[in-house]
């Protein structure tokens, strides 16, 4: 992998190559690339179903434009390719209680079952923090060609983090939830550790690993506005550029770690949160907030010790452990609270980065299905364990059902 050096690319858009061509685009697929909603587009050109280029053209002046995933510059080669993608098929019988699949999960998502996922639930790559393992290259819709979360600048992963959003869409249900777990970054100059383990031993003064004994490194210069020492403010963006995208922002929720370790820092607090985003396709999702009350706090409910009677956008729930080989892991707590509550038995959970599948076992642990991604094999190995040693202790019936051939060497299933 590459160092990062955040400097913003200087662009701009080429109108004079687009002007006069043939092609007409859906406003269904205008819209959220333009970071407008189709009814805004509507009362610009009135109600039609297809624009012309020079429509779009006509759109990127508006002010109301706004990025999502692909710059201004190159949102007209993103629609026009777009207009010959084909689509792949993923069956996922009802028998079947749980997929896990290796691989890119932008090459992933398009081949799974239409409006058939009920709760997304996961925890993303930081951005400039951490080398995973197995990180595959993406060539991604805004030209970067980068492995997710090893990003020049934030602009890009927040670009690449909408882009897996708006992929999501088509599979959701109309009362389906995602739950995007992220924390933000800061614009600073530092080694990009291999693992989690690695840096919290840093944090706590125990690795004494100097500048130059890092293969990988951050800088901090040549970003248009983001100074050095600055928070970027990662998870905001990725929320407004959501609803951009057509999702309803339904919470930013902050998760407080009662037990993580401080950051040695000067300068400004420790951070000691995260952020989980609660977007939905409706106003009105599946919501029970009884299954606060009625879980253990162990899968989700609640933490007597620090959280009240109501479900608030305040979570208290411990850091996982780690101890299984993934230092970065979801406490099974934060999966379970956010599946518990907008799904039902049998529902579809799907999460695009499961890791070492705490989401899997608490989907399970649940009486829901669970469809995994990650491109690490290793890390599915360890989720893999953990449903077969759970399929032990709970009546659930593991019916196994052979893939489609097209996905047989990527797939485990049961």
């Amino acid at each position: 992998m590459p160092n990062i050096y955040p400097r913003t690319a200087i662009a701009k858009l080429d109108r004079k190559s687009y002007q006069g061509r043939p092609e007409t685009l859906p406003v269904e697929d205008v819209a959220p690339v333009v970071g407008m909603a189709e009814s805004f587009i509507r009362r610009i050109f009135g109600n039609k179903r297809k624009l012309t280029v020079d429509e779009v053209l006509e759109l990127l002046d508006q002010d109301a434009f706004s990025e999502t995933f692909v710059p201004r510059s190159r949102v007209l080669d993103y629609l026009l390719s777009e207009l010959d993608a084909s689509v792949r098929s993923i069956e996922f019988p009802q028998d079947q209680k749980w997929d896990l699949i290796n691989g890119d999960f932008l090459q992933v998502v398009g081949a799974l079952p239409k409006a058939s996922v009920q709760c997304v639930v996961t925890s993303t790559p930081y951005w400039g923090m951490r080398i995973y393992k197995d990180a595959c290259l993406v060539r991604w819709a805004d030209g970067e060609e980068c492995a997710f979360g090893h990003e020049q600048t934030p602009e890009g992963f927040i670009r690449h983090t909408i882009e897996i959003l708006h992929r999501l869409r088509p599979v959701l249900t109309e009362s389906a939830s995602v739950w995007w777990n992220l924390m933000d970054t800061y614009m600073t100059r530092t080694q990009i550790r291999s693992n989690a383990y690695e840096a919290l031993q840093a944090m706590d003064g125990r690795n004494r690993m100097k500048w130059g004994d890092h293969e990988h490194h951050r800088y901090s210069a040549g970003h248009s506005y983001i100074k050095d020492g600055e928070q970027c403010g990662i998870p905001a963006l990725v929320a407004e550029r959501a609803s951009r995208i057509g999702y309803y922002t339904k919470s930013i929720i902050t998760w407080a770690k009662i037990n993580s370790l401080p950051e040695p820092q000067n300068s400004r607090v420790s951070r000691n949160l995260e952020y989980v985003l609660h977007l939905s396709t409706q106003r009105a999702p599946k919501f029970d907030k009884g299954a606060y009350r009625r879980l253990g706090a162990n899968l989700g409910g609640r933490n007597a010790l620090y959280e009240g009677d109501k479900l608030s956008d305040v979570w208290v729930i411990p850091v996982s452990s780690g101890g299984d080989g993934h230092g970065a892991q979801f406490p099974l707590a934060l999966p379970g609270r956010c599946i518990a509550i907008s799904t039902n038995a049998n529902d579809i959970v799907l999460d695009p980065f499961i890791g070492s599948g705490n989401t899997a076992v608490a989907a399970l642990t649940l009486g829901r299905r669970v469809i995994g991604v990650d491109v690490s094999q290793q890390y599915l190995d360890l989720a893999e364990a953990k449903i077969r040693e759970l399929d032990q202790r709970l009546p659930i019936d593991f019916c196994a059902t052979a893939p489609q051939e097209e996905f047989q060497a990527d797939r485990k299933c049961g």
